[in-house]
Formats: structure tokens, sequence, C-alpha cells
């Protein structure tokens, strides 16, 4: 959050150069309030850049990451928001774990990317069933039988266009057969 700020103060410090610039090819014909009103300008155009491409960001920066889910808020506090919604949470998959079983090809393992604005990210490891359209979450006391079943797991059903299902389902199509063969 400090490096935003000293991103934001350095926006702003940028802009005040280009005016300052500006009034000196104009030979100081510019108003006095066009100094702070430039800062404050680049200031408030970065902070807002950085809160609405934050996502693609984060997405980015987790090399493997391919988005499923945007939660996107309206908020009374920034009435810009009700045009362009603000994204406050990402749910991403992440493809560097994602396998799945020769001998249980309606399976696929991944692991689930819990993404959100000035918090750490969260993951943890799932089981889809991509036809039966449920989730098993990978906690104790969950085994992985050679077979590519799970024992002791707890399937959550989901609809069929869930949007992390279906990009976790999406993936197993895309894997190769040496990647796939290897869990």
């Amino acid at each position: 959050m400090f490096l935003e700020f000293i991103a934001a103060l350095a926006a702003g410090l940028g802009l005040l150069g280009v005016v300052f610039l500006l009034d000196r090819l104009t030979g100081r014909r510019l108003a006095r309030w066009a100094y702070p009103a430039a800062v404050g300008l680049g200031m408030l155009s970065y902070s807002i850049w950085s809160e609405y491409t934050w996502p693609e960001r984060a997405v980015v920066a987790g090399t493997g990451y391919v988005e499923a889910s945007r939660n996107e808020v309206r908020v009374w506090y920034r009435p810009w928001t009700y045009v362009l919604p603000q994204s406050n949470r990402v749910i991403a998959i992440d493809h560097r774990f994602t396998r799945r079983h020769a001998e249980a090809p309606n399976l696929v393992l991944t692991r689930v990317a819990l993404l959100a604005r000035w918090i750490p990210e969260f993951s943890y490891l799932v089981v889809f069933d991509c036809e039966e359209n449920a989730r098993a979450d990978l906690l104790a006391g969950v085994e992985l039988r050679d077979d590519g079943t799970l024992e002791g797991a707890s399937w959550l059903p989901l609809s069929a266009d869930d949007p992390v299902l279906r990009t976790a389902c999406d993936a197993r199509e895309v894997l190769n057969g040496e990647r796939a063969e290897d869990a």
C-alpha cells in the first residue's frame, strides 16, 4: 500500500512537471491553481487506474492463472462505479497444478486461488467432477487413491454453468498427454 502511495505521488509530480513545462512554453500564462490541480489530478488518475487494473495485474503476476470469476461492486462513495463496476475479488485457476488421472478422466485436480485487493492470496486444492458437476476440496482426511478417485471427500454439487467449474474442466481438455499422465 505504501508503494501505491509513492506511485500516486510520482504520477502527481510527473503531471506537475508537464504543467510547469507548458507554463514556461506559454510565457507563464497559466493560472496559479493549475499546479496543485495537476498534482491532484495525477494522483487521482493513478489511483483510479490502479483500482481498476489490479485484477489483470494480479492474474498476470501469478503465472499460470486463468481468471474464472470476478466479483464486481458498486458503492455510493464512488459514483463512477455505477457506470463501470469495480472488481474487489477474483477467483482464478492455477494451471501449474492442474492434473487429471488416466483412469478417471472426468476428474480434474487443480489449485483455486482467491485474490482480493490488499489481502494476501489464499489458495487450496480442489478436485472437480466435470460430468457430475461437483467439487471436493482436498482437506485433511481426504485421500487420493491410485485409481484417481477420492476417499473421504465431501462432494458439493455445482450448477453446470458455474464459471470456476467450467474453467477447471476446460483446462482438462488443454492438458497435453505427458502432463496429464503425471497425476
